[in-house]
This record gives C-alpha cells, structure tokens and sequence, in this order.
C-alpha cells in the first residue's frame, strides 16, 4: 500500500502569500500536489495544513483527501510530519513525505515508489551527489515518524538512522525545483513549465 503525506502547513514568510495557495499550471500548488501523488500510485494522500488552512481547504474541496490540522504549525516542520504519520495507515509499505514548496511530476514520484527494494529504509532522489526531496520512506519506520521532533533534527534525523539501508533516484534538474521567495517562484515557475512540449 502507498501512502502520501504533503507537508503544507508553513508560515510562508519569505513568500509573503500561503505556499499552496500558489498558482502551478493553472491550479492551486496544494491540488496540484495531491493529484500528483494520486497518479504516481498513492492509495491514500494526506496533506497537512496549518497557516490559513480555511483557505487551503476551500482550494483542495472535492478532490480525494484527508485533511490534518497541525494547530501548532509555527513551531516547525516536525509537528506536521508527526501528525501526518499518525495519520497514514498502518498498512502502508511505502510512504511518500513531500513539502508543498516541492512539487514534482507523477512520473517522478511513481519511480521513487518503485525504487523502495526489500533492502533499502527509504529513497532520495539526488543530483550531483546532492540530497533533496521528497523521499519515499518504508512503512516501517511510521512509529519513528509519528515521534520525530525538532531536535532530533525532525525527518532527517530519521534519515539519518537508515543511512546505511537507503537507495538513490536520479533527479536531474528537478531536483532544485523549490522556492522559498516570488523570485524564486515565478523562476522556478517559468522554468517547469517551460520544459513541458
């Protein structure tokens, strides 16, 4: 079973306006995220909300989800994860963990899904020996999600502990795909679809 978990719950600060209520090709980022993870092969999605979540929730309204609430979403990123794990099932083999500011094609996401081997805790996509996002984590290690925080350095100390039983995904260019501020969005923006026939 997959499962997807879409961490959107941020301040946002630098972007001056909510991160997935952005425009990507026509649709909020918060949807486009979610119907990216339905067609890459997830059985279920979660997406964790927090800063102007009303809003949020109005621009993702009648596309299969679950909603979470993270009522503590200024203290970081952590909280988020925690309740989203709790959140996904506990049948889940694999589970996709995404930031909202990261969006990536289903295509994309299925090969990290698919690249989840019996040997390996999780998968990162990577390029120029460079780590990034999202990562594909066993089912597994729901119970360490569910107890991460801050620090412990959150997600990555996690990671961490798997280190030595991870397996890697090309990520090309995709890779940088992420922003934090309008210039980097409208640049990451133009870039994306630009490569689109």
């Amino acid at each position: 079973m997959n499962s997807a978990i879409i961490l959107a719950a941020g301040l946002s600060q630098r972007m001056h306006t909510p991160k997935p209520l952005l425009d990507w090709g026509g649709q909020p980022l918060a949807r486009y995220h979610i119907e990216q993870a339905w067609q890459a092969g997830a059985d279920e999605v979660i997406i964790v909300l927090g800063y102007r979540a009303d809003d949020v929730a109005r621009q993702i309204r009648g596309i299969p989800c679950r909603i979470m609430f993270n009522p503590r979403f200024q203290l970081g990123r952590a909280g988020s994860l925690r309740i989203g794990a709790k959140a996904a099932s506990r049948d889940a083999d694999r589970i996709l963990i995404a930031d909202v500011d990261q969006p990536r094609p289903a295509t994309f996401l299925r090969t990290l899904y698919d690249a989840l081997h019996p040997g390996a805790d999780y998968v990162v996509p990577v390029h120029h020996h460079q780590r990034g996002h999202p990562v594909v984590v066993a089912g597994t290690l729901r119970e360490e999600l569910m107890h991460a925080d801050d620090a412990t350095q959150g997600l990555r100390g996690v990671l961490h502990a798997h280190a030595h039983r991870h397996a890697e995904v090309e990520a090309g260019d995709l890779l940088d795909l992420t922003f934090n501020t309008p210039e980097e969005y409208e640049a990451a923006r133009n870039r994306y679809f630009a490569a689109i026939p």
